[in-house]
């Protein structure tokens, strides 16, 4: 019986193209083909590091359709590396249907460690971090007030992303349901140029925002309920 291949889970800079690690370029160099969520963002990447590869498109509107054939290739001994446009796969990216239907058919599965948006903001932030939780994107809709509620008992520090144009609503809503006290801390643009972080209550975090350009994407570090 022919040797099966191995997927690898490959973080990609959240914005520094310097903060990939050497391994993981090894890796790309030498699969047979990529997984990517946008093949042009991922593109760029390979092109700035010379890297020349196949890449095939996987993203949440297709992950179900694709999965079987990535789960045939595997089999048939091809090595494939899965990316996200930004940061580690499966972390609020495409990325868990692929390790879960490799551990349902005891594939060989790799993830390799490297960059996360919400670690940077949480060590910087300041609240504590020997315990906390990870709850990704807020529901937009359905949902959202349950999730505010419960975010307004949590007593351990909290980590979300947000988009920039649901940001002042997140902050206006934290201020109604967290309260005008608690403390928070948002950094945007992780890794790059314009890297910015404000702390304090959610009041004068909202009111930070309020006044200044709100520009890229965002982490938000919560504090726990006293």
């Amino acid at each position: 019986m022919a040797e099966t291949g191995k997927l690898y889970l490959v973080p990609t800079p959240i914005g520094n193209l310097e903060d990939i690690t050497l391994r993981a370029l090894r890796i790309l160099k030498e699969v047979d083909y990529i997984l990517a969520e946008d093949t042009r963002q991922t593109l760029k990447l390979l092109s700035h590091y010379g890297i020349s590869k196949t890449l095939h498109s996987y993203h949440s509107h297709n992950e179900h359709k694709v999965l079987l054939q990535v789960i045939n290739d595997l089999k048939e001994g091809k090595n494939i590396a899965q990316v996200s446009d930004a940061g580690t796969p499966g972390i609020s990216d495409p990325g868990f249907l692929l390790a879960r239907a490799c551990m349902e058919n005891q594939l060989p599965l790799e993830c390799l460690p490297g960059a996360t948006a919400f670690v940077p903001a949480l060590v910087k932030s300041g609240l504590p971090c020997d315990e906390f939780t990870y709850i990704g994107f807020l529901p937009e809709k359905k949902g959202r007030q349950t999730a505010l509620k419960k975010l307004a008992e949590e007593e351990r520090t909290t980590v979300l992303y947000e988009s920039p144009h649901r940001l002042l609503k997140a902050l206006q809503q934290f201020v109604e349901y967290l309260g005008a006290e608690r403390q928070i801390s948002v950094s945007r643009e992780l890794t790059k140029m314009f890297e910015e972080t404000v702390n304090g209550t959610t009041t004068e975090v909202l009111t930070h925002f309020e006044t200044h350009i709100i520009k890229g994407e965002f982490v938000i570090v919560i504090g726990g309920k006293k």
